[in-house]
């Protein structure tokens, strides 16, 4: 089905019925999110309509939706394209990598001009006071407590290949957000992480960047990928992706980088001023207040957790009346729901990527999976709390089963069933934020960049509104059930 109407969608789209934007993706860490702000708003110049999905995760997000068609380009780097997504081709085989590109539809622009490789560094006073100076010095030390980030700690070219390259005994080894590691660091929990050499916190924080002696990482050189019918879509925005080739050096990242960490600019304002400075690029900065920004959350959010919400009260009210009905179907039941509610939320979504894609459909449908139990299960226990002599005086009436059902077990049920579906919002309005991981927006964007600027107001932008919003679904059930439910069914409420 899915199939069908991105074929309709694609042949509406090329019969120019329904302009498409061109939607640039970017990884959740700075640079990613400043160079797809500087594709999308070069692609604009070009004459395209450009869309910018944001902190949409990390490679094999990006990679999976540039070839579903849910993102037009993104920024990556050689290194990672030779030991994660194209097995076999060398960092530095240009030719390669773009024969190996073509055969999944995609097109890699010129280098962007800088390297940016993977690291692994140390604060100086702990460097110098243990002489550390290359990965290498490592081995003399293996009580050494390392950071390193989750997809540093499983890519091929990342912590177990680095660790039987150079043989190191360090065991202290913990996964942790990429910009998390950074203030682990200053506080003193961990000694090494792995850096990015164009991260501005290595001169902040006085990392020592420890001498890749054996040559273990390959080049990192940034590069734009795009689908290759983006050329005949949008000529003008291919054209101007590939003008960038060149243009940046790692000075000019690392200042960047800094200009959105530590001096607070906007990654928009950033990329922008760079265009304009650099390329005689000149695109609009739309100034947008932090009411505005609050208000966009809130409308996904709570789209996200209606839509979700109502879905499961549909699927999950009539599953528990057949549960209550039936034992064996019921624990069928109720253990298939307990069972989803036991997977972890962002795996959750990770699934269902390949299956919905990215934005807020993968969202929804986790938050209704999610919602599935708690609705279950009072449902249940609503209907089998009921006395047997109102059963038996609902059947001494002469009333079928469908109406003794409706007339009778389901107002009795409702205060127990009401409590699971508050159960369920109450759940989804905390859950939903990590919808933004998948480029679902809601209260979950804010936090991911606060964090990824290591800015508490900018993380409060998000955490307090999804807790005041957590409060009002509360008291809004309150009225509901006031409402809903007869006094003697409120336990003398």
């Amino acid at each position: 089905m899915r199939g069908s109407w991105a074929a309709l969608l694609a042949g509406c789209v090329a019969l120019g019925c329904a302009p498409r934007a061109v939607r640039v993706g970017s990884k959740n860490f700075t640079e990613g999110v400043i160079l797809g702000e500087v594709a999308a708003r070069a692609c604009a110049t070009g004459g395209a309509t450009t869309e910018h999905r944001r902190q949409l995760g990390g490679t094999a997000v990006l990679w999976r939706a540039l070839r579903a068609g849910e993102i037009d380009v993104y920024p990556e780097y050689t290194g990672t394209l030779a030991a994660e997504l194209l097995r076999g081709v060398d960092a530095r085989d240009l030719a390669g990598m773009r024969r190996a590109l073509a055969r999944e539809g995609v097109a890699m622009s010129a280098p962007l001009g800088f390297n940016n490789t993977y690291a692994l560094g140390v604060p100086e006073p702990l460097a110098a006071a243990r002489g550390l100076r290359t990965l290498g010095d490592l081995r003399g030390h293996p009580g050494l407590a390392l950071g390193l980030s989750h997809e540093f700690l499983d890519r091929a070219d990342g912590w177990p290949g680095l660790r039987a390259r150079y043989g190191l005994p360090q065991r202290d080894v913990r996964g942790m957000d990429h910009d998390l590691a950074y203030r682990a660091l200053s506080a003193g929990a961990i000694q090494v992480t792995d850096l990015y050499t164009t991260d501005a916190e290595i001169a902040w924080h006085h990392l020592r960047v420890l001498a890749d002696d054996r040559a273990y990482f390959p080049e990192y050189s940034a590069v734009l990928l795009y689908r290759a019918d983006l050329a005949r879509r949008a000529p003008g925005c291919v054209r101007a992706l590939e003008s960038l080739g060149g243009s940046l050096d790692a000075a000019t990242m690392i200042d960047l980088n800094d200009r959105v960490k530590r001096r607070r600019r906007t990654e928009s304002a950033v990329a922008a001023a760079w265009l304009e400075e650099h390329r005689g690029l000149r695109t609009a900065v739309a100034a947008e207040g932090r009411a505005a920004r609050v208000w966009l959350r809130t409308r996904e959010h709570i789209a996200m957790v209606l839509a979700s919400l109502l879905a499961a009260v549909l699927c999950a009210v009539p599953l528990g009346v057949a549960a209550a009905r039936r034992p064996r179907l019921g624990a069928l039941v109720l253990g298939a729901a307990g069972v989803l509610q036991t997977v972890p939320s962002l795996a959750l979504l990770v699934l269902l990527i390949p299956v919905l894609g990215i934005g807020a459909a993968p969202a929804v449908a986790a938050l209704f999976l999610y919602s599935l139990l708690p609705i279950v299960q009072n449902t249940v226990a609503g209907l089998r709390g009921i006395a047997p002599s109102l059963r038996e005086s609902a059947e001494a009436l002469g009333l079928p089963p469908s109406a003794r059902l409706r007339l009778v077990e389901l107002p009795l049920a409702l205060p127990s069933i009401l409590a699971g579906v508050k159960t369920a919002a109450v759940i989804n309005v905390g859950t939903a934020t990590l919808g933004a991981m998948v480029g679902a927006g809601g209260y979950g964007q804010p936090i991911l960049r606060g964090i990824r600027l290591d800015s508490t107001a900018t993380i409060m932008e998000g955490a307090l509104p999804a807790a005041a919003l957590a409060l009002l679904t509360q008291a809004l059930f309150a009225l509901i059930e006031r409402a809903a439910v007869p006094r003697p069914l409120r336990g003398g409420r």
